[in-house]
């Protein structure tokens, strides 16, 4: 008798160490590495249960997490530290962006009226993107002139010119967003355009030179889609720069 209650004391036990390591965060660090990323984004996309909500920026008690894996501190304390050498700062760029590719996944569920459910918490990891992505292509380009035999050769300066477009390209998806404008509130639609008014600008002022023929394009397409005052005034800041 003494045994089983041994055992059903263990299993107890084991059950509520389970329990109160599930969801188990480095949420005491100032930044979040790439092994913790690993570690989160993997937790965040197959470790909760279909019923069971995910982190958000409304819940008190789970808030930090969104805020901490949308932190653009993690990544800028590395991508920004020029004592660092470019080459690392590229690999450790490209980890990131690897993993935040990850997380696009997370928090892009619809309810059954087709609204998202997490519009706060999707968007935020798409405005983390966008930062991150300016400095990793910007990195990248770095590296190939530094790198290069003759960085003035039109091998060269091609690859360049073929970056810095897949990065605009990669910017001008985000406007891809305002189809599906009936899926987020008023509140949702004020964040997006906020990031197109905070993220855009910082790209075009790092490349004023590049071909943003495309993004003009659907800038003005998605102006005469959108229902959204905020979201037009920040389209037609936007078409603005690219004219």
């Amino acid at each position: 008798m003494r045994k089983i209650k041994y055992l059903l004391f263990i299993s107890i036990c084991f059950a509520l160490t389970n329990c109160s390591e599930k969801h188990d965060y480095p949420l005491d660090k100032r930044y979040w590495t790439l092994e913790d990323y690993n570690k989160v984004v993997l937790d965040l996309n197959y470790g909760y249960e279909e019923d069971e909500k995910l982190p958000t920026l409304d819940d008190p008690d789970t808030r930090i997490i969104v805020e901490k894996l949308t932190d653009e501190g993690n990544f800028k304390v590395i991508l920004d530290d020029e004592e660092l050498g470019l080459k690392h700062r590229n690999e450790v760029g490209e980890k990131f962006f690897n993993q935040w590719r990850d997380m696009a996944d997370i928090y892009d569920q619809l309810d059954r009226k087709d609204h998202y459910m997490y519009e706060e918490e999707m968007l935020a990891v798409y405005q983390f993107g966008l930062g991150l992505q300016l400095r990793y292509f910007n990195l990248g380009n770095e590296l190939i002139l530094e790198t290069a035999d003759d960085p003035s050769s039109a091998e060269v300066k091609n690859s360049l010119k073929t970056n810095v477009g897949s990065l605009v390209n990669n910017y001008t998806i985000y406007l891809s967003l305002i189809n599906y404008e009936n899926a987020f509130t008023k509140e949702g639609l004020d964040k997006l355009a906020e990031g197109i008014d905070i993220y855009f600008p910082e790209l075009i002022e790092a490349h004023p030179n590049a071909n943003y023929k495309g993004m003009h394009q659907k800038a003005e397409l998605m102006l005469e889609k959108s229902a959204s005052d905020r979201v037009k005034r920040s389209l037609k800041k936007l078409i603005s720069l690219t004219s």
